[in-house]
């Protein structure tokens, strides 16, 4: 099935187009990125839509042209190079407002979009399962809604009724954006369903004890190879920005012979789209209630370290409750790509990884490092576990037999209104119990 975009972008095979990356002249803050490293990952990002870039170029401002961002200088340069390479398409690293992009559009006869926009495209050419697909148009339906471009000219356009609801004069924007807002209201209607089905399966996960390893990382940092090399599976896994959409969860068994499930994500990326990030947190839901964390990082980038920052951004706005000491969750720092380093570098890090289990040292494309990568995840689910007192009612048999049948309990108290447990619980556990009794039934030790 072919992929109608939203934006109206040409889908011809290597449509024709020009990249400009925007920067400030004098940031007030330094950047995080080169200017060079940040059009080559523009560049990534073009290429994973089979965009034919003939141009690139950076320009440096001084200070914001409400009209058209870059001056009306630019503009006429940009013009001449989009009719002298017969250019269908212009992408603006950067965001552009719905007027800045509309007068862009008139000014260099081509279509516009920015960053958001783009990679919007990519995730809507990219998603293959339901659940994919709305979260997808989720996401394109709450941006395209303040710009009301051309997109929605195909839809039904259907009169309203008598005074509020919209008659015969009602403009043809304010149609589109009633349009619109139903379909956000029965996308986030089905994405709720999504969430509950999720939810329910996590609590079977939890009800049987099955720890979640989540990977997260960079675009493109190597989290699909490592996952296939992990789980012996065959998920798609290119050197292409955003290979993987969908999220899939396969199970792996850790050297002692204890089953997880390990789970890809969706790559992060710099300046991710907030409407992504919030209408992909059913699927990164999964991140948020892992047991451990494997940041997978791409240490053979010349920018590893401000992707790192990146990545924790993401998380941070996940609201995701990380520790690096393996409280809840864990977390690991997997630096992978290690055989693509000069071999000093590469021994460098594969030596500090020797000395820290919270730090591992791989490469996803040959194996090396996987095993400890492997033990590395079984001791943070044993070093894992917080001790906890549990007020449990006499008559319920059923929660005492599950934690004596888990082997959490370390010391049973008996008491005027039922039985005062101590229990060692990892987070898993401490979820499912959490949900069976009252709240103020468990406390911390």
């Amino acid at each position: 099935m072919s992929y109608d975009s939203p934006f109206d972008i040409p889908t011809a095979h290597h449509t024709k187009a020009i990249l400009v990356h925007v920067y400030a002249k004098r940031p007030k803050e330094p950047l995080k990125r080169t200017i060079e490293a940040s059009i080559e990952e523009a560049l990534g990002l073009a290429e994973a839509i089979d965009l034919d870039v003939r141009y690139h170029q950076a320009i440096p401002i001084q200070r914001i042209n409400p009209a058209t961002l870059i001056g009306s200088g630019n503009v006429e340069h940009l013009s001449q190079i989009v009719n002298s390479e017969d250019v269908k398409l212009a992408v603006f690293d950067t965001t552009l407002s719905p007027i800045q992009q509309r007068n862009l559009e008139t000014g260099l006869k081509c279509k516009v979009i920015d960053r958001t926009g783009l990679i919007l495209e990519i995730f809507g050419r990219r998603a293959r399962t339901a659940e994919g697909r709305l979260q997808v148009d989720l996401a394109l339906l709450k941006h395209l809604r303040s710009r009301l471009v051309r997109a929605w000219t195909h839809l039904e356009r259907q009169r309203g009724g008598f005074g509020f609801t919209g008659g015969p004069g009602e403009s043809q924007i304010e149609l589109d954006r009633r349009m619109i807002d139903a379909k956000i209201m029965k996308l986030e209607r089905d994405l709720d369903q999504v969430k509950r089905t999720r939810s329910l399966h996590r609590k079977k996960r939890i009800r049987s004890d099955v720890p979640m390893v989540a990977l997260v990382g960079y675009t493109n940092a190597g989290k699909s190879t490592l996952f296939n090399r992990l789980t012996q599976s065959d998920v798609f896994a290119k050197d292409l920005l955003f290979a993987t959409l969908d999220p899939t969860i396969r199970p792996i068994k850790l050297p002692n012979g204890r089953t997880v499930l390990l789970s890809d994500t969706v790559g992060f990326i710099s300046n991710l789209p907030t409407q992504l990030v919030a209408a992909f947190r059913a699927t990164l839901e999964e991140v948020c209630e892992a047991s451990v964390i494997l940041h997978v990082s791409d240490t053979a980038h010349d920018d590893h370290e401000a992707q790192k920052a990146d990545v924790f951004n993401v998380l941070d706005q996940l609201e995701v409750d990380y520790d690096v000491e393996f409280q809840k969750p864990a977390l690991i720092d997997v630096y992978n790509k290690i055989d693509l380093l000069p071999t000093e570098n590469k021994n460098i890090i594969v030596n500090r990884s020797n000395l820290c289990n919270k730090f591992v040292a791989v490469s996803a494309h040959s194996g090396e490092g996987v095993d400890s990568l492997l033990f590395a995840i079984q001791e943070a689910l044993q070093d894992n576990v917080t001790s906890y007192q549990l007020n449990l009612p006499a008559k319920d048999g059923a929660l005492l037999a599950w934690c004596y049948r888990r082997g959490v309990v370390s010391k049973r108290e008996e008491s005027d209104i039922g039985i005062i447990l101590t229990l060692a619980l990892n987070p898993a556990q401490y979820a499912y119990i959490s949900q069976s009794v009252a709240h103020d039934a468990l406390a911390k030790l």
